[in-house]
């Protein structure tokens, strides 16, 4: 007892221990510190415009300070708490279109309250293991809903890109918003329009010719200094939502009443589903860049952590970012260390330099906005998937659409539920059922002791037919099967029905075989089972294929000569037998 309580409490440790305490106890040198100190000041760098960007891009009401605030603390927890070594956590561009929802559905504080909700939701996926069925989702799910987020992120940023002015609010809807912003168009700033081109130009020229330079923020400090030095007639941060704090908030907890709760549920469900699938995603990108493996369970259980934290200090959703994860290991990160220097720089911003962030022009952060859309369209992979197969185009497809035109979770779950029933289409149809012309050399020796060559004439033996099943034989080919077998117009004195290639078998097909062991019976012949795995085997005797009728062999060998022997010894009686 003493030794499955140790065993189970290691186990427990080994999955959530932090990659943090892993790091430490490997002699973390004062060289690793200096790495992850410039990783951590370069991840800033390109966090600091960023988490601005996306938290005014995602509705009235939310402001700049959010999005730092969600770097800053909730970033910090995933990189200390984590599984990971390099993830980096913060406000996320696929996060945009359901918060926006969730303020204009229920306010600013029934936003920071699914925030919290999805932490608390992501610590019990976390601690009862489920990170581990995350995997499952499709690859066409996944770049569908990633293409679609991008086509919104774009289409949110044209306001703030062209300088537009609306009369009324702006609609959250993908088509509504297109009909408003068109309607807009003569408003159209030149002043903003250019700003923006230049700052996208920036980004684009940088890239190319200058890759490890931060091109966001030089992009948006430019857009600021011309603001600045030509006194441009553009929106601001300092206009619209005047400047950011110098501080943090102190901690507060949102209102936790059950009615609050039961109303913004749905929202935090859909913060938990998307929180868990983008950070894992950005796990597995750090994994295959350094060779690492995460822990995805404390992974999940950190991404709670961090989400109830941001939410106390009025923050928003956190998740692993792919973009700033992979900019962190490039920079030659070599533990958390890096990402939680990366937050404690951008604290230091706040409380040192957050009057220069007045300055900053909307249409910049809207610039870098549109390229991070553009960088988010998978578009090769969306190309090559509307080219593999049918199936796989209309994953992506109807992922894709949903999410722009309806919503972001229907989208994700119908694109699943499509996945997963094309999965089981095409596993039902790598079933086969067949009557092998020539035993295997594998089944014609015998087990040890027995073995002597197996006769083949016993194959077309009129008395006995063989079939073999091969695949995973599951509800979805019972049917196949069982009609096949009923298509049997011979009556011989016995079956033998090969499970050697069946690795799976469900409750459905197991009943299967064990009324067409009922049918043999009745017309007087035996059944019998060679080859089936312990799993397999159990199953069959759950649903009544069992002793004191049946009896075990392990090759089709085995169970022809079985049936042989009582055949001669005239034992017609109909017995189902089950040959293992």
């Amino acid at each position: 007892m003493a030794i499955a309580e140790r065993t189970s409490r290691w186990d427990f440790l080994a999955l959530y221990t932090p990659k943090l305490v892993t790091v430490l106890r490997e002699h973390y040198s004062l060289t690793d510190l200096k790495a992850d100190a410039v990783a951590g000041l370069t991840v800033a760098i390109v966090a600091l415009p960023l988490s601005m960007a996306i938290a005014i891009a995602i509705a009235s009401g939310v402001t700049p300070d959010r999005g730092l605030y969600t770097a800053i603390v909730g970033g910090f927890f995933v990189s200390a708490l984590g599984g990971s070594r390099f993830q980096i956590g913060g406000p996320a561009g696929a996060f945009i279109v359901l918060v926006a929802a969730t303020v204009a559905k229920y306010g600013i504080d029934g936003l920071i309250l699914a925030t919290m909700l999805s932490g608390l939701i992501l610590l019990v996926v976390g601690f009862l293991r489920l990170g581990t069925f995350i995997k499952y989702i499709p690859y066409p799910v996944t770049v569908g809903f990633t293409s679609g987020i991008a086509v919104i992120i774009f289409a949110s940023q044209l306001k703030d890109l062209l300088g537009l002015t609306l009369t009324g609010a702006e609609p959250g809807p993908f088509l509504p918003k297109l009909l408003v912003l068109g309607g807009a168009l003569p408003s159209l700033s030149v002043t903003a329009a250019a700003i923006a081109g230049m700052s996208v130009a920036a980004i684009l020229v940088l890239r190319r010719l200058r890759p490890h330079w931060p091109g966001f923020l030089i992009a948006v400090a430019l857009g600021a200094l011309a603001v600045w030095l030509l006194a441009l007639p553009v929106e601001t941060i300092g206009t619209k939502f005047g400047g950011i704090p110098r501080s943090l908030p102190m901690p507060h907890l949102p209102d936790l009443s059950l009615a609050r709760i039961e109303e913004v549920l749905p929202a935090a469900l859909s913060f938990a589903l998307l929180g868990a699938i983008e950070s894992l995603l950005s796990a597995v990108v750090a994994d295959s860049m350094t060779g690492r493996r995460h822990r995805s369970n404390c992974e999940l259980v950190a991404q709670g952590a961090a989400n109830i934290a941001s939410s106390l200090f009025g923050g928003i959703c956190v998740t692993g970012t792919i973009a700033r994860t992979a900019t962190n290991v490039r920079a030659g990160a070599r533990g958390p260390i890096s990402g939680m220097l990366h937050s404690l720089i951008l604290l230091g911003f706040m409380l040192i330099a957050a009057p220069l962030a007045s300055l900053i022009p909307l249409a910049s952060l809207a610039a870098v906005l549109v390229v991070v859309a553009w960088n988010m369209a998978e578009k090769h992979e969306f190309a090559i998937l509307l080219r593999a197969s049918r199936g796989d185009a209309v994953v992506l497809l109807a992922t894709f659409l949903l999410v722009v035109f309806r919503d972001l979770t229907e989208g994700i779950l119908v694109g699943f539920g499509i996945g997963a029933l094309l999965f089981l289409h095409r596993m039902a149809q790598s079933v086969e059922i067949e009557r092998p012309a020539l035993i295997s050399e594998e089944d014609r020796a015998d087990e040890a002791g027995d073995r002597g060559p197996y006769d083949v004439a016993l194959a077309t033996d009129p008395d006995i037919l063989v079939y073999r099943i091969t695949g995973a034989f599951f509800f979805g080919a019972a049917g196949a099967v069982a009609a096949a077998l009923d298509r049997i117009g011979e009556h011989p004195k016995a079956y033998v029905i090969d499970f050697s290639g069946v690795p799976i078998l469900d409750s459905t097909a197991a009943a299967t075989i064990a009324g067409f062991a009922r049918d043999a019976r009745r017309h007087g012949a035996t059944v019998f089972v060679s080859g089936a795995r312990p799993a397999v085997r159990r199953l069959l005797l759950l649903q009544g294929v069992r002793s004191p009728e049946v009896r075990f062999r392990t090759t089709i060998a085995r169970a022809v000569a079985a049936a042989r022997r009582s055949i001669d010894a005239g034992d017609t009686t109909g017995r189902a037998v089950l040959a293992g």
